[in-house]
């Protein structure tokens, strides 16, 4: 059986208390809906707790946007999958470009990371993707192919893993990939996936990111090789995420 896509929304360093509301409306209009994607919404870790109200009775799961490899510790500022679990998360992204950009995190990090969340009982969004230039020098196999072997653990399973396509030069850029480009990057990514994982690298979901927006999730979402999408700024409102996950492959 197919699982079902995955709409993501990461809300970056964005939303106070108020965004409780855009969330709340959401649930609401999702509520009694059938045949619905899995849908998530990574808020900053302060909102965590604050929201779990307004989701528990809906179909919407929470997310952290990053942890720390180890459990506790001397790691001032840091956050442990542990605490992301105990704040009411299901799942953490990791490697995000933002990430590996801003706090120069190495793919052998974020693959304790995303260990770390397995640990925790998290499944682990690991993000990749190459930048303009990269994509300009034709090295995007390259890339993604290092960061594919350097970011997700030899004993990753669909279970507790998805892996996300975000090229950088399309991040919060308004530039999206052509669907070609999507769909050839993502059928690269899955044969990479299978030659490290086998039958399991097969099954692991791939979504895409990338100024995805309600005006171009459904043809994005209906691409081949897309099993979901990870979703920036358009998350943060509910009418704009609720259309992306009404684009979404019935479920």
């Amino acid at each position: 059986m197919t699982a079902p896509q995955l709409i993501a929304g990461n809300w970056k360093m964005n939303g106070l208390l108020g965004a409780k509301a855009e969330v709340t409306a959401l649930v609401q209009a999702l509520n009694g809906r059938k045949h619905l994607p899995d849908i998530l919404i990574c808020p900053p870790a302060t909102l965590l707790r604050a929201l779990i109200d307004a989701v528990e009775q809906g179909s919407i799961r929470l997310g952290g946007q990053t942890c720390h490899a180890k459990p506790n510790g001397a790691h001032t500022g840091d956050i442990s999958a542990e605490m992301l679990k105990d704040a009411g998360a299901s799942c953490v992204i990791v490697g995000h470009s933002e990430r590996r950009t801003d706090h120069k995190e190495t793919s052998a990090e974020v693959a304790a990371q995303a260990t770390a969340a397995w640990r925790a009982g998290l499944t682990a969004i690991i993000c990749i993707g190459e930048t303009e230039a990269e994509r300009v020098s034709g090295k995007t196999e390259t890339v993604l192919a290092a960061q594919i072997d350097g970011s997700v653990p030899t004993d990753a399973t669909p279970q507790t893993t998805a892996v996300a396509y975000e090229p950088i030069w399309a991040i919060g850029t308004g530039k999206t990939a052509s669907l070609a480009d999507i769909e050839y990057a993502h059928a690269f990514i899955r044969q990479r996936m299978a030659a490290k994982l086998g039958a399991t690298g097969s099954a692991i979901r791939l979504l895409y990111g990338g100024s995805v927006k309600p005006s171009n999730a459904k043809e994005i979402l209906h691409a081949k090789g897309v099993d979901g999408v990870l979703v920036g700024g358009a998350s943060l409102k509910a009418t704009d995420f609720l259309a992306i996950i009404e684009g979404a492959k019935p479920g």
